[in-house]
């Protein structure tokens, strides 16, 4: 078992928020096999669902962070080719 997996119930994981992208997408397919899975009570199943909305949006979070990451890239590359074009004539 990793870190991020949780050993009984999904009170036992690590905090979402420390989690890397890899750790928040592979602890979000073992909960959804678990609820898919079905026969856990009521409560653990509330609480798998709770914490796999909370890592889906923890996985979002790094997505998005990516995407910006590269569109800044993307347009500090930009900028560099346009000063580099007009230094050139």
């Amino acid at each position: 078992m990793t870190d991020a997996e949780p050993t009984h119930g999904p009170t036992d994981a690590p905090d979402v928020g420390t989690l890397s992208y890899e750790q928040a997408r592979d602890e979000l397919v073992r909960v959804v096999t678990r609820l898919e899975a079905g026969g856990e009570p009521l409560e653990t199943s509330l609480a798998l669902w709770e914490r796999g909305e909370a890592l889906a949006a923890r996985c979002q979070e790094w997505l998005d962070g990516a995407r910006e990451r590269l569109a800044a890239a993307q347009s500090a590359t930009s900028a560099e080719a346009a000063t580099s074009d007009g230094e050139g004539r």
